[in-house]
């Protein structure tokens, strides 16, 4: 299969008369693809090429980054249902051709030990290239010492978590300490923003008064203490003169944490989900069927219309910088398991694979945002700030040839007996969205025509990511 590979990879293709959107402008051009790279972009370039796509009428993208995915993760006795495999040919499939992958340190083992246990799920399954974020939950000295080693072996971003007390959070002078760390070697803490402690009182309280429908997982992870952890996080990245990237934000109060540090000059990064821009919370706690609530169990969780015209409002104006998915996928049969007690469903839902198509048409579409902010939330943005641009994130010559041929007048169906996710079902059900991803190349290759998947299996590779280098 790699010799596949390299074989589709060095082929010259030439993409004819489409427009080309970058996050900077847009232009009508061909692309022309040799040795991997985009070689030329400009008009009418001559052949010959051994491929000629006709984009006539349709938009060139940068293949998508997404920076927030959970593949082949354990939890406890099981694991997410998408391995790096599958996985990565549903993202493939909706025009993701990076994704940035967390690998979880388990405690008393080190960071490295995470690291190379994620790369052999990785190495040789994945479809498109990959990198990783190392999740600390173990800060003994030894640990904060591999920060550094982490950063020089291109993997310079780390997950902590101000929620889960006693698995996955970190205390407050644990996270300066890590905070303090990176600022020194070139990191970036992604930060998990709930309060975990408080969190978990509400949680133990409303079991006990027989509160235990999965609607009530919303209730008992109120707004309030996910912006207070956003507040707090900030704080201390202040302090410690370090950036800090927040994940899925969910709420208008967190956001406005966000906004505000940004406005005084922090170096604040927030990143939001489709979830989280497109569903709502239900009315009430008890206002679904516990099989239907059960699959909208994420945390932070759902919330209500108010927080979802202030993510847009955010995305739009530059509060938000990057829509990752936060996929984290799991059966309905694993999903059931916590119908009787919401505080046992396993956390999190899929969405790798329309990730693209739901912001096109919820956002260009609907006039939300121009087609080059969304290829710079999707693309752009992520590459910049993971350490991947401009390989990545751009259609540019010397990029990557990551590209996604989009027809705006197509329409994409989402349903779980057609999506390509390992999971039984699909958050955004019988939707029919405007635009449709027809060809995607991964590094010169053609791996999907027409929504079919046609790359060699396991053709991407590892990226080392550079430094984190704040804007100017």
């Amino acid at each position: 299969m790699f010799a596949v590979s390299i074989i589709l990879s060095s082929m010259r293709v030439l993409i004819r008369n489409g427009t080309v959107v970058n996050a900077t402008g847009r232009q009508q051009a061909d692309v022309l693809v040799e040795d991997r790279r985009v070689a030329a972009v400009g008009p009418a370039i001559p052949g010959p090429a051994d491929r000629v796509i006709d984009a006539t009428g349709r938009l060139v993208f940068p293949g998508g980054v997404d920076v927030h995915t959970h593949l082949d993760m354990p939890l406890g006795a099981i694991r997410t249902s998408d391995d790096f495999g599958t996985g990565t040919v549903a993202a493939a499939c909706g025009g993701t051709t990076t994704v940035v992958d967390y690998a979880v340190q388990s405690r008393g083992h080190s960071l490295r030990e995470a690291l190379d246990e994620w790369m052999a799920r990785a190495a040789g399954h994945a479809a498109i290239d990959f990198g990783f974020h190392v999740c600390i939950a173990d800060l003994r000295p030894e640990v904060e010492a591999e920060i550094a080693d982490m950063v020089a072996a291109g993997v310079p971003s780390f997950k902590l978590f101000m929620a889960y007390p006693g698995r996955m959070m970190l205390d407050d002078g644990e996270i300066f300490r890590v905070l303090r760390r990176t600022a020194a070697c070139g990191g970036l803490v992604c930060l998990h923003a709930e309060n975990g402690t408080v969190i978990d009182l509400l949680v133990r309280e409303a079991v006990r008064a027989g509160h235990t429908a999965p609607g009530y997982h919303a209730t008992t992870r109120p707004a309030a203490l996910e912006a207070e952890a956003v507040h707090r996080g900030i704080a201390l990245a202040r302090l410690a003169g370090a950036p800090l990237y927040v994940v899925h934000l969910s709420s208008a109060e967190a956001l406005a944490e966000v906004a505000a540090a940004r406005g005084r000059g922090d170096r604040v990064i927030g990143e939001t989900c489709p979830q989280y821009l497109l569903l709502a919370a239900a009315a009430t706690p008890d206002a679904e069927d516990a099989r239907t609530a059960a699959r909208t169990v994420i945390s932070p969780p759902l919330r209500g219309r108010a927080s979802q015209n202030a993510l847009w409002a955010g995305l739009a104006r530059g509060d938000v910088q990057v829509v990752a998915t936060d996929h984290c996928p799991f059966f309905l049969d694993q999903k059931a398991v916590g119908h009787a007690d919401f505080s046992t469903i396993p956390n999190g839902a899929p969405g790798i694979e329309h990730r693209m198509a739901l912001l096109y048409d919820a956002g260009v579409a609907s006039g939300r945002l121009s087609a080059e902010r969304f290829v710079e939330v999707v693309s752009a943005a992520p590459a910049r700030t993971f350490g991947l641009y401009p390989r990545k994130g751009v259609v540019a010559v010397g990029a990557d040839a990551d590209l996604v041929v989009f027809d705006p007048s197509g329409e994409t169906r989402v349903s779980a007996a057609t999506h390509h996710m390992r999971v039984d079902y699909n958050l955004y059900e019988g939707r029919t969205l405007a635009g449709a991803v027809e060809t995607v190349m991964a590094r010169g290759g053609v791996i999907v025509e027409r929504g079919r998947f046609v790359g060699p299996a396991g053709g991407g590779r590892f990226l080392a990511r550079a430094p984190f280098i704040p804007e100017p």
